[in-house]
């Protein structure tokens, strides 16, 4: 049986540097297919769709609520010519009751041990509209390597300099964030993965360079210092969201490969300046992610926001506008309030006001969050920073022999030499 996986392309925000990483959830998705399956994948953002392959079963994966239009689009073209369509990942289970309009069967919730009977059913003509297993987690002890073997790697660079690869430790989160749906998507509950099962996988990932997509690894002590001593072996250079703020943890995160985390500033405190420094002390660059548009945030608080971040030396920062995503709090509340007033779903793309914020009007936020990318990367553009970053890390990897030019194309892009002559400097 073809079973062809397809990841929907959606629309990058203006201004920002466009750089595609290799999509995480339609290989760990693969993972879980029976081993009679013959997978092949598109990811649209990155080569164009052929509608023509031949194929059996098309199977959507959809991440975020800006690709689900556009995956909706891809499965009524392939429904007119008779195949077979299936969706799946986060952005389906948010909006399951839409999706369902475009499928002939969507799956909710966590795929591994459990696709050898959907396929049993769709050999038997018995495939269910629905398969859903929402607060119904299988074991975490099935998850295994994800098929990073269906990339195209030659389509995952930026300028001519290897992009990471994202990997997963745990699933599940301790905390309920008020704009995020993860509680909703993967339970309440942290759900570490075994080490052994962690080394295993790191050992088939040819990549040096990773993206931990863990919510957050601030879970369990014990584990992160577990997981950290695991990778110290493999020499990896790592982006991850939180880490916990402990001088143990922090020396043993640097020892693994630590590169730069996503940190939340949320505030102007003393408490996230010296987290910061704390992070560089370590080595470990930081990439504040700031959001907007909280009830609590006036004009004033905004911009004295903008002006800390001016001051606290961060790496690189990313502004983003509150979107109430379907299953959150944020959503649950605007809604019950009556101030969503865009409900087109391509606009809930973090970068565009879609509800009535509280303290300002919807043009007065806007402005605000383009003033805020332009005040930051005034003096050094974001692709800069990032060249700093990137620099940063190819040193490391020369001084322990891990750096390998994916291709001879870095030696002949801008980027690329750019680095290569910052590096041999």
């Amino acid at each position: 049986m073809k079973v062809k996986i397809i990841y929907p392309k959606w629309k990058k925000l203006p201004g920002q540097t466009t750089f595609n990483l290799p999509p995480h959830g339609p290989v760990v998705f693969a993972a879980s297919l029976p081993d009679y399956v013959d997978v092949s994948f598109t990811d649209e953002n990155v080569e164009d769709l052929n509608f023509d392959d031949e194929c059996d079963v098309v199977c959507i994966s959809m991440m975020l609520t800006t690709q689900v239009k556009r995956g909706w689009a891809i499965a009524d073209e392939y429904r007119q010519r008779g195949k077979t369509l299936m969706f799946g990942g986060i952005s389906t289970m948010l909006h399951a009751e839409e999706t369902l309009q475009h499928a002939d069967s969507i799956f909710l919730g966590e795929s591994e041990g459990r696709m050898e009977n959907v396929f049993n059913d769709l050999k038997n003509n018995k495939l269910k509209k629905v398969y859903n297993f929402m607060g119904n987690q299988p074991s975490i002890d099935l998850v295994g390597p994800a098929r990073r073997d269906l990339y195209k790697r030659e389509l995952y660079n930026h300028k001519g300099v290897q992009m990471v690869d994202l990997f997963h430790a745990s699933r599940g989160c301790r905390f309920s964030c008020y704009p995020c749906a993860v509680s909703y998507l993967g339970g309440r509950n942290f759900r570490p993965r075994p080490i052994e099962k962690v080394v295993e996988e790191l050992a088939t990932i040819d990549n040096n360079r990773l993206f931990i997509v863990d919510n957050s690894l601030a879970q369990n002590s014990e584990w992160e210092i577990e997981l950290f001593k695991a990778m110290i072996p493999f020499k990896k250079k790592f982006i991850s969201h939180t880490i916990e703020d402990d001088p143990k943890v922090l020396d043993l995160a640097a020892q693994a490969g630590a590169w730069y985390v996503y940190q939340a500033v949320y505030d102007t405190s003393d408490y996230i300046r010296e987290r910061v420094k704390r992070y560089h002390d370590y080595g470990i660059g930081v990439e504040g992610t700031i959001l907007f548009g909280l009830d609590n945030q006036t004009e004033d608080d905004i911009l004295r926001l903008i002006d800390f971040l001016l001051s606290i030396d961060l790496d690189l920062a990313e502004f983003t506008i509150l979107a109430p995503f379907p299953h959150t709090k944020a959503y649950d509340d605007l809604m019950r309030q009556g101030r969503i007033f865009d409900h087109d779903w391509d606009h809930y793309n973090a970068g565009q006001v879609v509800y009535q914020p509280k303290h300002m009007s919807p043009e007065r936020l806007q402005e605000l969050y383009e003033y805020a990318w332009k005040a930051f990367y005034k003096e050094e553009t974001q692709e800069e920073k990032m060249f700093k970053l990137f620099t940063k890390v190819m040193l490391r990897e020369m001084n322990d022999g891990t750096f390998r030019p994916r291709n001879r194309a870095l030696a002949n892009k801008s980027f690329g030499k750019d680095v290569v002559r910052n590096i041999n400097k």
